[in-house]
């Protein structure tokens, strides 16, 4: 009977030191998954920037475009208009 109980005590006792090594290897797998998962969500962001950057640029000249127009149609001077008509007065 003590021969069966030590060999319970082992058994249990080998489990338990798997279970240990399962869950540190498990902690690691997770850390190594988060490391990942900041990298792939640094990487998203950082290509979200640079998208944001060259599509401001589209957006500022389809802006400049409107505002010329809009200019043309209600025939306001502009900057150009201004200085021609500033030189021919300096004449």
């Amino acid at each position: 009977m003590d021969n069966k109980l030590e060999q319970l005590l082992f058994t249990f006792l080998g489990a338990a030191l798997m279970v240990k090594e399962k869950l540190e290897t498990g902690n690691e797998e997770m850390k190594g998954w988060q490391e990942k998962s900041e990298a792939q969500a640094r990487a998203c962001l950082d290509d979200m920037a640079e998208r944001g950057e060259s599509e401001k640029e589209k957006v500022r000249n389809m802006f400049k475009q409107m505002l010329k127009e809009v200019i043309e149609e209600l025939n306001l001077a502009t900057k150009e208009d201004l200085e021609k008509l500033k030189h021919e007065l300096g004449k």
